[in-house]
């Protein structure tokens, strides 16, 4: 009776230890709580995990524990396991001298009293252990850990059982190795399963590294740009989660939130994937699929060489009367350099207008419009020195995109929630799309794409409209602008809170808690370094 007593408190200890083991996804730990369970279910002093790896075909040491050594190796030690893979075929043949390759190979338990005095098995490696520590190895039993498909992924080899009262090493009881082959089995699923949930987020963020590279060879920038906007998103919820007082003092993002909020930072510019390339990089104002300049140009020269000819054309005129009339020759000469230099300076105003780094005043642009108004004709045909379009371009006031541009650069937020809401988060990332899409958005509730206000942005959103703010303001690679001093981007997120676009708070952390500083350290180009006060 008292022995079925026993066998029966180990079924409710075998339920249980399923229970733990299905609710841990971290792998290091898993494996460690799997030898950990199976020794103490067994009694067993030491024991070994190993994993099959398919593609070498052996048995990788995972986690090795030895109490009476006190030794802990792999899994969460931080020691390292520097034992050599035990191979699963040797000469093409399977390997069934090593009895945990044995196991692995046939998925059959085994269970010695004593490897010393056992037969049909190499154990030079557990003597050559022992010659080593002084430990005596005496039973061992190896377990194979079979998956819900039957497939074997590993082998348990547990060392030294000892009786419950006298601590004496024994044999494995027979009695219990089914018990024992069922927790490996559980271990195994369970092994599984947390390997199959990991796959699955190795996949997804080989998805989002992906996104990321497709923006980033479409657009260069952009996609240091997100790499950036992460890494100071991150940089400023791990200083919010530091905080002991102030306003975020009660506030502690839980790992699971700060793995939401990572991935919304790299899926942030999602939506760029649909935005045309030359309004992404727009390096100026004429700038399509080329730069439009250079038809300008042909045509300024194309008109230069018009004014050339026609001087020409009055100079062979006279000469041919028969008599040379200098005095006209020379006015005809002076006036077409007049012409000429004229046409040059409106190129040369044309080309810095193009450029879009001066903010474009309304005397600028009303000498557009009048260089727009002069014709010249191609076959008889009368054609302005600008066509509407390129005045209407060349007339933007400030940086290089028109409202069309604008508005196609805009809808890259709306399009990123578009296709973060497509993709089926678990309810831990819930937020991604919302924290993601919202980086535009503005406290007074002026930005795109919902003009949401103060009460409905996230901490989380407030945390990344700061960081893709300093980053854009800061970064020395855009084609369309020149560099940014440190200094007057500290002082423009002064002005954007002043506005009430940007979160004080979280400003105040970023630039107080010094993170604006160490960025600009590792990120910035050094020409940009200069003395900043806060």
């Amino acid at each position: 009776m008292a022995k079925n007593i026993g066998y029966g408190e180990h079924i409710e200890k075998l339920l249980k230890i399923g229970t733990a083991l299905s609710t841990q996804r971290n792998l290091d730990k898993l494996l460690e709580m799997i030898l950990d369970l199976a020794r103490e279910f067994t009694r067993a002093d030491a024991g070994t995990l190993y994993l099959v790896v398919e593609e070498t075909q052996e048995l990788k040491f995972e986690i090795a524990h030895n109490d009476t050594l006190g030794s802990r190796l792999g899994g969460t030690s931080g020691n390292v396991v520097n034992i050599p893979p035990v191979p699963l075929k040797v000469d093409g043949k399977d390997n069934v001298a090593n009895v945990s390759a044995y196991v692995g190979n046939t998925g059959k338990l085994v269970n010695i009293p004593d490897v010393y005095e056992a037969d049909g098995f190499d154990f030079t490696g557990p003597r050559k252990y022992d010659e080593m520590t002084g430990y005596r190895t005496r039973s061992m039993m190896c377990v194979p850990m079979r998956n819900h498909e039957g497939e074997i992924i590993g082998v348990l080899q547990l060392m030294n059982a000892r009786d419950e009262e006298t601590s004496e090493v024994i044999p494995f009881a027979e009695e219990f190795m089914a018990l024992t082959e069922s927790l490996a089995s559980q271990a195994a699923v369970a092994l599984n399963n947390a390997q199959l949930i990991n796959n699955l987020k190795e996949l997804f963020e080989a998805f989002i590294r992906s996104i990321a590279t497709a923006i980033e060879r479409k657009s260069p920038y952009t996609g240091g740009h997100i790499h950036r906007v992460a890494d100071l998103t991150m940089r400023i919820a791990r200083r919010v989660n530091d905080l002991d007082e102030g306003p975020y003092a009660n506030i502690k993002f839980s790992e699971d939130e700060m793995e939401e909020l990572r991935i919304a930072a790299w899926m942030h510019d999602i939506g760029k994937i649909t935005t045309p390339e030359h309004v992404v990089d727009k390096a100026t104002k004429l700038e399509t699929i080329f730069d439009r300049i250079d038809l300008i140009e042909t045509r300024f020269e194309s008109i230069r060489r018009e004014i050339e000819n026609q001087a020409l054309r009055l100079k062979v005129k006279i000469l041919s009367n028969g008599s040379v009339n200098e005095v006209k020759i020379k006015k005809i000469d002076a006036e077409m350099e007049k012409k000429i230099e004229q046409l040059e300076d409106d190129m040369n105003f044309i080309v810095a207008a193009n450029m879009g780094g001066e903010f474009m005043a309304d005397e600028k642009i009303e000498r557009l419009e009048k260089i727009a108004r002069q014709s010249y004709k191609v076959n008889g045909e009368e054609r302005p020195f600008l066509s509407e379009n390129e005045v209407y371009n060349l007339s933007i006031k400030k940086g290089t995109l028109n409202k069309e541009d604008r508005l196609k650069i805009e809808d890259h937020a709306l399009v990123s929630i578009e296709m973060l809401r497509e993709l089926p988060f678990p309810k831990k990332l819930a937020h991604v799309p919302e924290y993601a899409g919202g980086h535009h958005e503005k406290l007074n509730g002026k930005g795109y794409p919902f003009g949401l206000t103060a009460e409905q942005l996230s901490l989380q959103a407030r945390i990344m409209a700061v960081a893709d703010i300093f980053e854009a303001l800061t970064a020395h690679d855009r084609p369309y602008k020149r560099p940014m001093p440190l200094s007057k981007a500290v002082q423009i997120m002064g002005f954007f809170v002043k506005d009430e676009e940007l979160d004080p708070d979280v400003v105040d952390v970023f630039l107080k808690g010094g993170i604006f500083m160490e960025y600009a350290q590792e990120e910035m180009d050094p020409t940009q370094l200069d003395e900043v006060n806060v």
